[in-house]
């Protein structure tokens, strides 16, 4: 923003979002952390994407408002190479963590004999480790990738914090086709876990179906409507941001879409899965009122 009273209204709505993130995926942790009852598989993983949402949306938003609070724009180089690391690290450990929770919901329905076996503790930790190493790794390429090339472009970024495709906007030509290898892996790796998502909710939707019972399908769709509404959420914002035509490309469509996909869903995730979560609604409303009881 280019008037003081604009940068002031930028930090109250970053401030109001974020100060809402920290709440939702706080209680979230906490709750799951201190209630024996909810220490099974599917809230071990959504204890785990609430530290990705935590993590994803405090590397954008605290510098963000620092900015607009001391109007200035500037970030450090290691700063930035941080910034973009931890971005893409943190967004990518969520869609592996997403992934491997549709797998925890197709063995809870089609195979509910076999979970007690297929997702004991050690089983889950394995798959929750799997998703952040490579994650990390994955992000540790992007990143050494991107900030070993040559900027012929200046070091003014159209964005609110150090985007890898606005980086590489500032490269020399020859730039693109160091990445472009990069991409073409992230695709099929990316590619491979949606489809993987899609064949499960396949085979979900046809053992749910086939349930006997109203009652029994609509308890084994609400335990699978808040994984889906996440996963949705995730997917559209991602995909937009990265296939929007470059005939509708402008600044502000840019900043908006960054927004979408970098803030919006783990300000939202919470509030998907609480409001379509009894067991968790019931978890937080009794660890908030024993917390208010000793106070």
């Amino acid at each position: 923003a280019d008037t003081q009273e604009l940068q002031l209204l930028h930090f109250g709505l970053f401030l109001g979002i974020y100060l809402a993130a920290l709440m939702g995926n706080g209680l979230i942790i906490t709750t799951i952390a201190c209630d024996h009852h909810l220490h099974t598989p599917m809230y071990f993983f959504l204890l785990n994407l609430s530290l990705l949402d935590l993590g994803c949306i405090s590397t954008t938003l605290p510098k963000v408002m620092a900015n607009s609070l001391w109007d200035t724009r500037a970030i450090s180089y290691l700063g930035c190479a941080a910034q973009a690391f931890l971005l893409v690290f943190f967004i990518s450990a969520e869609y592996f963590l997403l992934t491997i929770m549709a797998y925890d919901r197709y063995i809870a329905i089609c195979k509910p004999l076999h979970y007690g076996t297929l997702m004991d503790s050690r089983a889950c930790v394995h798959m929750a480790a799997a998703a952040w190493g490579s994650a990390c790794f994955y992000a540790l390429l992007h990143t050494a990738n991107t900030f070993s090339i040559t900027l012929c472009q200046g070091h003014a970024l159209d964005q609110f914090f150090c985007e890898i495709p606005q980086i590489l906007k500032l490269a020399c030509s020859d730039a693109y086709l160091r990445e472009f290898q990069l991409l073409v892996f992230s695709a099929f790796v990316f590619l491979g876990c949606f489809v993987f998502i899609v064949l499960s909710y396949v085979q979900i939707f046809r053992a749910v179906l086939r349930i006997p019972s109203e009652q029994g399908r609509h308890k084994a769709f609400s335990t699978c409507l808040p994984h889906l509404a996440v996963v949705s959420l995730f997917l559209s914002t991602a995909i937009f941001a990265c296939l929007k035509p470059p005939s509708i490309s402008s600044p502000s469509l840019n900043l908006l879409v960054a927004v979408l996909y970098s803030v919006v869903p783990p300000a939202v995730n919470p509030l998907i899965y609480s409001m379509r979560n009894q067991d968790l609604k019931d978890a937080v409303w009794k660890w908030m009122t024993e917390f208010f009881q000793k106070l």
